[in-house]
């Protein structure tokens, strides 16, 4: 067996020699070829062109930038591409200027003569062309992976070199029985991979701005759907770009079931949250912008994820929940099927003042605060007598739970304070009578 191994890798080294040779042979062809006079020359013309190109973009630059600057009823998108311009204008101008110096040689003189200068002049369109389409892939990580691959490519199939190049970085690779993995079918996998998963997360941003806009599917309809479209989208690219690389995907099903019962208990939680995400978006019992209570957080829904639900509460902070938390745990959902919320205060006045005044004076001081609605009118009643006062609760409304209740509930108070200091009604506190009976130690130093 090992004796096999170190035949194939000798085969294998002996293959990556012979294309080696061949591709130094040919450089070193192209490196003499350099040396004769017309192609010095190419190689010169190049070169002004390219600190022409470099002078004009110098001056043309700063004079875009500052116009640029007064564009300020552009959409972003066209600003967006305008910027884009104003940091290639060098390259563009190279791209414009050789072309235009390649045109003229091969008037003027022989095609071979132009030669090098018609290569310069593919492989900076090429670079051109690559960067500004890949501008349209947000992600930087698959934007530097599809620019520098397809450049790559472009620039050996503009210079000859695409068969020997294959050739060596398939000659690189691991065999195992039937199983074959080379240094050429990787890279294919990785670049066809990140196409297919750009195309798959071009289409989820469509159909999740087109879900959002249709105001006929709740919210958290809308979060389900938009969930379900990108793991089948993602999904869908990641098999099929192994099957366009030629990976056989009977062997990855057999590993994925085995893998998957080795995560299943690992993984337990993860699963549970998963699926506690999915009842609640099945079920509508919370929403994105709802206001709810869990133990001791306070707070507005933010955005519901596969494992968690993010909430903000009144202070900025924001409180990542576990699904599984909000269906094993009680939840207080202010706005569950409206966004209305009673809420109750008690406070209590003398012995000596007329209560039927008290709870006109209540209803009024209450209904005096901005946001208590007056379609649904607060009430006061008497709730007991105690030892210092008359105990009432005030009961009002409100439809703004987002806008705070500790707030609403101080301006209420603080409205009540006003009224009953205005007419007069007093606040009773407990008032106790300390009696020093005779004969004791603080009778007699006295």
């Amino acid at each position: 067996m090992e004796q096999d191994e170190t035949a194939d890798l000798t085969q294998q080294a002996a293959e990556i020699a012979e294309i080696g040779q061949g591709l130094w042979g040919q450089a070193l062809v192209f490196g003499e070829s350099l040396l004769r006079p017309w192609n010095a020359y190419q190689l010169g013309i190049i070169l002004i062109t390219f600190l022409v190109a470099q002078a004009v973009g110098t001056f043309v630059a700063p004079k875009l930038h500052q116009w640029l600057r007064t564009r300020e009823g552009w959409p972003k998108w066209r600003l967006r591409w305008a910027l884009v311009v104003h940091k290639r204008i060098r390259g563009m101008v190279f791209v414009t200027l050789i072309w235009i110096v390649l045109m003229v040689m091969r008037e003027a003189t022989w095609p071979s003569r132009s030669y090098i200068i018609a290569i310069a002049a593919n492989l900076a369109l090429a670079w051109l062309i690559v960067t500004l389409a890949t501008r349209l892939i947000g992600n930087p990580f698959m934007r530097s992976i599809v620019r520098y691959g397809a450049w790559a490519w472009i620039s050996l199939r503009i210079l000859g070199l695409t068969e020997p190049t294959v050739g060596v970085l398939d000659a690189i690779s691991y065999e195992a029985g039937d199983f074959r993995l080379s240094l050429w079918l990787v890279l294919q996998g990785v670049f066809i991979l990140s196409v297919f998963f750009l195309i798959a997360r071009f289409i989820s941003r469509q159909t999740s701005t087109r879900v959002k806009s249709n105001d006929d599917i709740s919210p958290s309809m809308q979060v389900l759907l938009v969930k379900f479209v990108q793991v089948v989208l993602y999904g869908a690219a990641f098999f099929i770009g192994l099957k366009a690389v030629g990976f056989d995907l009977t062997g990855l099903a057999v590993l994925s079931g085995a893998i998957g019962v080795g995560l299943g208990f690992g993984l337990q939680k993860v699963v549970s949250n998963l699926v506690s995400g999915i009842i609640i978006l099945l079920d509508k019992s919370i929403k994105p912008g709802d206001v709810i209570t869990v133990g001791q957080t306070f707070g507005w829904i933010n955005s519901l994820g596969a494992r968690y639900v993010s909430i903000t509460t009144r202070d900025g902070r924001e409180y990542l929940i576990p699904n599984e938390d909000l269906i094993t745990t009680q939840v207080v959902n202010w706005s569950h099927s409206n966004d209305f919320v009673r809420l109750d205060i008690n406070f209590g006045t003398a012995y000596d003042d007329d209560p039927h005044e008290v709870r006109k004076l209540a209803i009024d001081a209450a209904l005096s605060v901005d946001r208590v609605l007056n379609f649904r009118p607060p009430v006061c009643h008497i709730i007991g007598f105690g030892d210092s006062s008359v105990d009432y609760v005030l009961r009002f409304w409100i439809k703004d739970p987002t806008g705070g209740l500790t707030n609403i509930r101080g301006n209420v108070y603080l409205a009540l304070w006003d009224a009953f200091k205005e007419h007069g009604i007093s606040i009773p506190f407990p008032q106790r009578e300390v009696k020093v009976l005779g004969g004791s130690d603080t009778a007699m130093g006295d």
